[in-house]
């Protein structure tokens, strides 16, 4: 049965790996923690707690990685995050493996504002300039009344300026050039790691492993 936790502390991600320890998605740590407690038919854990340790993956259920916890508390308080319950504190994990071979689904990248706006850095893809949301607006490359969908690969941020010169044409009818073709992300635009980032460190040889070919949420 799921323990309750400080919805406060659940802030942050988790790499979920396959049971072939292949990176699957990032979860946010309170669907972590649900897939840590979940038990299957056999009253098996769904997911264990993996940490590299002296170069090695060691393995810990929630039970183990509780006890560990405590011994990281008090030599190590501030490499970790770390969620309060009644009894004890508990330090975040970072990686989580699938223990069965039940295929977890893909979460599609939604489609919105928001992360096209960030897919494209906040910058026109005509001419480069960067500029705040409230100075972009969303163009269709192919117009909507020469056939355009509103889809990634026909939707990028332009600024008013460039916007305005293409009018309701195409880029080569307006004489205009897209900095990159516009694509669907394979993950989530508004998830960014940075591996100076201690936290997120051991998730790097997963990803590189993977050619970041991951979906972040």
């Amino acid at each position: 049965m799921a323990r309750s936790l400080p919805a406060t502390s659940l802030n942050g991600h988790v790499l979920l790996l396959n049971a072939h320890y292949m990176a699957l998605c990032v979860v946010t740590v309170r669907r972590a923690f649900t897939m840590l407690f979940k038990r299957d038919g056999d009253e098996q854990p769904m997911a264990e707690i993996v940490s590299i340790e002296g170069g090695q993956y060691v393995s810990y259920d929630f039970d183990d990685w509780a006890e560990l916890s405590a011994y990281r508390k008090e030599f190590e308080p501030t490499d970790h995050d770390w969620i309060r319950t009644v009894r004890f504190d508990l330090a975040v994990p970072r990686i989580i493996r699938v223990l069965g071979f039940s295929r977890v689904p893909r979460q599609q990248v939604k489609f919105n504002r928001r992360n096209v706006f960030a897919r494209d850095h906040n910058a026109c893809q005509y001419c480069g300039k960067r500029c705040s949301t409230a100075e972009l607006s969303l163009d269709h490359v192919i117009p909507r009344s020469q056939g355009g969908q509103a889809t990634w690969e026909n939707i990028v941020c332009a600024c008013v300026k460039c916007n305005v010169r293409k009018g309701g044409r195409t880029p080569a009818q307006a004489n205009l050039k897209l900095i990159c073709p516009p694509v669907k992300p394979k993950r989530n635009p508004m998830v960014s790691v940075s591996f100076d980032d201690q936290r997120y460190s051991s998730w790097k040889q997963f990803l590189d492993r993977a050619y970041w070919d991951v979906e972040l949420k």
